[in-house]
């Protein structure tokens, strides 16, 4: 009989289902079955050191670029997967996600025979609902020194963009970082050139940060969608504040920022307070004539800056 205490019943199964609320789809890949020339397996990754889901990715790819032929759809799909490794993580990170945002520039030959350069699309912006989302638990990754295991990759057309671990309520949630993402970092290194989000909780307690983020500057996410909101430290208020398919897309191309220190380049993120204060700012400036011309006061302290 089940004691109702396992991490999973009261942080994984909570989270997976408020995803699901929110339209996302699902997979348990703990018994995954690889793809093979017979079979396109659970994922379609033919290895598990794979972080990329090729064929979401390609398929994204193929509908947002219509008119590109077949080859340069593969060199864009080969070109976001490509091996990373000799590279500083965070500049991997930024390479990466900048060809998310910006697009894959490739160059082809029109049925004219004329040269055309293209950039393509990658995520669609302006239609999230056109956009692939899937969480998926208990994905085995495997690096140079070992596989590992975390607990929900949350994937945007194929790429791992969101990484969970978590923890049981009584175990302190700093654990999931100076254990586990520590670990994570050294061991599969890959699935954090895509990483955008990293969350660790324990059901009760929250935190968020990026690739570079020190475990001082992890932040809460405390409100949805309104400053007036009381705010509320969980892991679904959390999930439902930043996952929501239209508000992720925006924290994804407009409040993300990288800081090129020559020894030491961070990713920040914007905070909670100044994600709601700017897109609540840019809604009063729509809505200006007829508040009479009236915008109100975005009033942000000092050391509430990004986090890093």
């Amino acid at each position: 009989m089940s004691s109702g205490y396992t991490e999973d019943e009261l942080v994984e199964q909570p989270a997976i289902e408020e995803f699901q609320k929110l339209g996302w789809d699902f997979i348990n890949a703990y018994h995954e079955e690889l793809a093979t020339p017979h079979s396109p397996g659970t994922l379609g990754r033919q290895t598990r050191d794979e972080v990329v889901l090729s064929s979401i990715l390609r398929d994204k790819l193929s509908t947002f670029n219509p008119d590109v032929p077949h080859e340069q759809i593969e060199v864009a799909v080969k070109e976001l997967s490509r091996d990373r490794s000799s590279m500083q993580p965070i500049r991997a990170n930024k390479e990466i996600y900048q060809l998310m945002r910006d697009g894959v520039d490739v160059e082809f030959r029109d049925k004219n025979g004329a040269m055309r350069q293209e950039t393509l699309r990658v995520i669609d912006w302006k239609n999230p609902e056109n956009n692939s989302y899937l969480l998926v638990s208990q994905l085995w990754v495997s690096g140079d020194y070992g596989n590992k295991r975390p607990d929900l990759v949350a994937f945007v057309n194929g790429l791992p963009v969101i990484l969970f671990e978590l923890k049981k309520p009584a175990r302190p949630v700093r654990e999931a970082f100076s254990s586990n993402i520590s670990d994570y970092k050294d061991t599969i290194p890959q699935l954090f050139w895509y990483n955008q989000y990293i969350f660790l909780s324990n059901g009760v307690d929250t935190k968020i940060g990026t690739i570079s983020s020190p475990w001082e500057f992890y932040t809460e996410w405390k409100k949805i969608s309104d400053e007036e909101e009381p705010g509320i430290v969980s892991i679904e208020t959390a999930i439902r504040g930043i996952c929501e398919k239209n508000r992720l897309l925006d924290l994804l191309e407009h409040f993300l920022l990288f800081e090129d220190g020559a020894s030491k380049p961070k990713k920040l993120m914007a905070r909670n307070h100044q994600f709601l204060g700017v897109n609540n700012a840019i809604e009063a400036a729509k809505r200006i004539k007829e508040n009479k011309g009236k915008l109100g006061v975005f009033w942000h302290t000092q050391g509430s800056g990004k986090v890093s």
